[in-house]
């Protein structure tokens, strides 16, 4: 418990240098060492122009996401979504204007100056649909069925309970709800440095789950129809920056790792009762 709150701890002030970089007007990077041009092939190219043209363009520069979560969610007018680690809440805003008025979308996040980074970005863009809250993924500030889609972009895999991240996921989600997030996926065994390594979990690497075992998570905490998609497989060229900036032998674990850690799309849905 020590152990995980320690992580805990460093994660949330990692994240809170990020919003500062980005209230700066910096580009975000997975990693806290990484410079704002560091190019990183995970955060890179996630989003179109056309996506976030009439968001504050710091939205975009916050994002420190693998993937476009708001993309595959498959949004309809009315709906309830909930963001989880929602950061400095670009997916939050492009969802709310896609569930309209009529709709809400929350974001969750443990980081005061990510939030206060969020709700700047909502002020800017006038979007009146959404709420951001304080609060831990496996510890949900809402009430049981509360909501109709769960997205999160690279968060669960920062989880240091990702089991009881994904059954609180399950419990805020109405009978039908669905869970479709973007996160890293491991595929094949990881070397033993980079597993350790803190850095490389704040960046998005280090703490991700190996493809079998996400998906028996997702089936433990009462998920069905199951999907995972790679969207992205990253070679020991793509890895070597990552690896560099977390104070390891890139030349050494970069090979590796080759083509065994992806971006991917994680689609389950919860039961709807029986008819």
């Amino acid at each position: 418990m020590d152990n995980d709150k320690t992580l805990r701890e460093t994660i949330r002030s990692s994240y809170a240098q990020a919003a500062t970089r980005a209230a700066q007007g910096k580009t975000g990077c997975c990693g806290t060492s990484a410079a704002p041009s560091c190019g990183d092939p995970i955060t890179a190219n996630l989003y179109a122009a056309g996506d976030t043209a009439d968001l504050p363009p710091e939205a975009l520069a916050a994002s420190l996401g693998c993937g476009n979560p708001t993309a595959l969610a498959e949004l309809r007018p009315g709906q309830t979504v909930l963001d989880l680690g929602s950061g400095g809440g670009l997916d939050v805003l492009l969802s709310a204007r896609r569930v309209g008025p009529a709709g809400k979308a929350y974001g969750l996040d443990m980081t005061d100056e990510m939030l206060a980074l969020a709700r700047e970005h909502q002020r800017k863009a006038g979007v009146a649909n959404a709420e951001f809250l304080k609060g831990e993924i496996e510890h949900i500030p809402l009430s049981d069925a509360a909501v109709d889609v769960i997205i999160s972009n690279c968060v669960v895999n920062l989880s240091t309970d990702k089991d009881r991240a994904l059954a609180e996921a399950f419990r805020v989600l109405r009978p039908g709800g669905r869970i479709a997030v973007s996160d890293i996926v491991v595929r094949g065994a990881m070397p033993a440095a980079i597993r350790r390594s803190v850095e490389l979990l704040v960046g998005c690497v280090a703490g991700a789950l190996e493809e079998a075992d996400y998906r028996a998570k997702l089936q433990r905490a009462g998920f069905e129809a199951i999907e995972i998609e790679p969207f992205r497989i990253y070679r020991a060229a793509d890895a070597a920056g990552m690896i560099a900036r977390a104070g390891l032998d890139a030349e050494t674990l970069a090979p590796l790792v080759d083509e065994k850690f992806m971006s991917a799309f994680i689609r389950a849905r919860k039961p709807a009762p029986a008819s």
